[in-house]
């Protein structure tokens, strides 16, 4: 009960500065916008005929299925995520604007660099969205978005524990990935750099907006 009147006050205080109200809103609704356009990207980009390449490190191994470790990785990472930022609406918002700008430069990476899937592809087949009929893409490749998504958590957490926590999913994550030849190397190696970009831009930005109040 206490966390819940916490959370309470925090949104009411947050919400009754109309600007920062209006900031909110308006970053709902681009992240919605994003997130309906790179469903409709997706199907187009698999459609596409991409190139592959031979990676050294992946061909060190043959693939294995770490489905399970993956979205159990991802799925916590969410939840706790999601949770522990309820707490502070303005970083809650500012993980939203970082991730909606990492998902657009996504959308314009595979857009520019269409990629066939690595050799030897196990397919990370996420075990909700089948539930509700959803497609598995195998070419939504650069960059990883599960690897920059936990990393943008790892950005926005507030608690230094709950940093090492992400920090550490970040990297079992793009471990999973490479282990069951889901990306090439680059594309996980690239995502951390992308997110941070994409954090430090949406926090300049709102730095900026705060200024001019």
């Amino acid at each position: 009960m206490q966390l819940y009147q916490r959370i309470k006050y925090e949104w009411r205080r947050f919400l009754s500065d109309r600007n920062l109200a209006f900031i909110f809103a308006v970053t709902i609704v681009v992240l919605g916008f994003v997130l309906y356009w790179i469903t409709k990207f997706l199907i187009f980009n698999e459609a596409r005929e991409g190139f592959a390449f031979r990676d050294p490190i992946l061909s060190l191994f043959a693939p294995m299925d770490v489905t399970w470790v993956s979205f159990a990785l991802i799925y916590s990472g969410l939840i706790v995520a999601l949770f522990s930022l309820t707490f502070y609406p303005e970083r809650f918002m500012l993980a939203l604007q970082a991730y909606s700008l990492m998902l657009l430069i996504r959308l314009i990476t595979m857009y520019l660099l269409p990629l066939n899937p690595p050799e030897g592809i196990i397919p990370l087949k996420d075990p909700f969205v089948e539930f509700f009929g959803g497609k598995t893409f195998l070419k939504d490749l650069f960059f990883s978005g599960h690897t920059s998504t936990m990393f943008v958590f790892f950005l926005t957490a507030q608690k230094k524990g709950l940093k090492v926590v992400f920090l550490a999913a970040t990297f079992l994550i793009a471990i999973c990935v490479l282990i069951q030849h889901v990306h090439y190397t680059i594309d996980v190696v690239v995502a951390p750099f992308i997110a941070y970009a994409s954090y430090r831009i949406s926090l300049n930005i709102y730095d900026f907006i705060k200024s001019r109040k």
